[in-house]
C-alpha cells in the first residue's frame, strides 16, 4: 500500500491486487492490474499510471474538479441507507475540503421507487459543501413535472463550467421502464457543446449492451463517436461495475454505488480532474480505505 501526499489534499492509498497486462492499438485500451489512475490527454488518448509512479497534480494545476456519485436508493427496504448517504455525504465534504470540488453529479436512482422519500433524500443532499446535479434513474418513480418541481431541472438538461460543457440525459420513464435519451435533444445539445474545449455527458443507464443491465441506444453512440470534444461519458445504475469501457475511441466510466443491496464490496464515487492542460485525470474511490479501483490506458 502506497501513501500520496500533494499539499492541500486528500490522502490517498493504492493498492495493487492482479496482475494481467494486455497490449493493443489505440482503438483498444490495455486492462492493467494496478489501482491507478486514468489520464485522458488533449487527444482524447487515455493513460494510466501504477501505484509506483502516480502523482496527483499540484492543486494549482486544476481548472475544474468534480465527483460523480451514484445509486443512492433512499428508502429501499433492509439496508442501512441513512447511514450510507451520511457517509458518502461525509466523504464528499472531505473532498471538497481537501483539494475541492467544484460541483458532484448525482447520477441517478437517488431514491427507491417510492416518491415520499424523494424530498427526505434532497434535504440530505442540500447538507453538500458544494454545488450539485442529479439525472434521473430509473428507481426515481416520478412524473418529469414532480421531477422538474422538486429539483430544479428537467430530465435532460445541459449546464456549462467556462469552456467545459456538460450534458444530462435521461433513461428511464416514470415507471421505470429503460428508454433511450430523447434523441433529437441529445443531437441539439451535442452540437451546442461542439466548441467547448471538453465535453462530459452523464446518463444513468449505459447505452450500450455490454453489461446485464445495460440497453441498445446505437444512435446515440453514434452521435458519441462523433463528438470530437467528448472526453467521456458517466453512467450509474450498473452497481458492480466501477471502471472504464471504451467503443470507438470513446469513453464510458461506472462509479460502483452509494448505497442499495448489491453490488461492488465497496461504496464509493468517482472524481474527475480537469487541468489547465487541457487534461483530464479521473479516478475511482473507494473511500473506506483509500483505495482506488481500475486502471485502463489507451495508446
Amino acid at each position: 500500500m502506497l501513501d500520496f501526499s500533494v499539499e492541500g489534499s486528500f490522502l490517498f492509498c493504492y493498492l495493487a491486487y492482479k496482475e494481467n497486462v494486455m497490449s493493443v492499438s489505440r482503438r483498444t485500451f490495455i486492462e492493467l492490474s494496478f489501482k491507478t489512475a486514468a489520464v485522458i490527454s488533449v487527444a482524447n488518448g487515455l493513460s494510466s499510471f501504477s501505484a509506483e509512479s502516480f502523482t496527483l497534480p499540484v492543486k494549482e494545476s486544476i481548472k475544474l474538479r468534480f465527483a460523480i456519485a451514484s445509486d443512492g436508493h433512499y428508502g429501499q427496504q433492509g439496508t442501512a441507507y441513512k447511514s450510507m448517504h451520511e457517509e458518502m455525504l461525509k466523504w464528499l465534504n472531505a473532498e471538497s475540503k481537501g483539494r475541492g470540488l467544484d460541483f458532484t453529479m448525482i447520477n441517478g436512482d437517488i431514491f427507491h421507487n417510492d416518491l415520499v422519500f424523494q424530498e427526505e433524500v434532497k434535504t440530505l443532499w442540500q447538507r453538500l459543501a458544494m454545488p450539485f446535479y442529479v439525472s434521473h434513474g430509473n428507481h426515481d418513480n416520478c412524473t418529469e413535472a414532480v421531477w422538474i418541481n422538486s429539483w430544479n431541472s428537467p430530465w435532460h438538461y445541459t449546464f456549462e463550467h467556462n469552456d467545459t460543457g456538460f450534458i444530462v440525459l435521461n433513461t428511464a420513464d416514470e415507471k421505470g421502464t429503460y428508454i433511450c435519451p430523447d434523441m433529437a435533444f441529445a443531437k441539439q445539445a451535442l452540437q451546442k457543446m461542439k466548441d467547448k474545449q471538453q465535453l462530459f455527458v452523464f446518463m444513468h443507464i449505459t447505452p450500450l449492451t455490454w453489461t446485464k443491465n445495460g440497453i441498445d441506444c446505437a444512435e446515440l453512440v453514434e452521435y458519441f463517436t462523433g463528438q470530437q470534444n467528448l472526453k467521456a461519458v458517466f453512467h450509474g445504475h450498473d452497481h458492480d461495475q466501477d471502471a472504464m469501457k471504451e467503443q470507438h475511441g470513446k469513453f464510458y466510466f461506472f462509479d460502483a454505488h452509494i448505497a442499495g443491496n448489491w453490488g461492488t464490496d465497496y461504496r464509493g464515487y468517482r472524481i474527475v480532474e480537469v487541468l489547465k492542460s487541457g487534461e483530464v485525470i479521473t479516478y475511482q474511490m473507494n473511500p473506506l480505505n483509500g483505495i482506488q479501483v481500475n486502471n485502463n490506458r489507451i495508446e
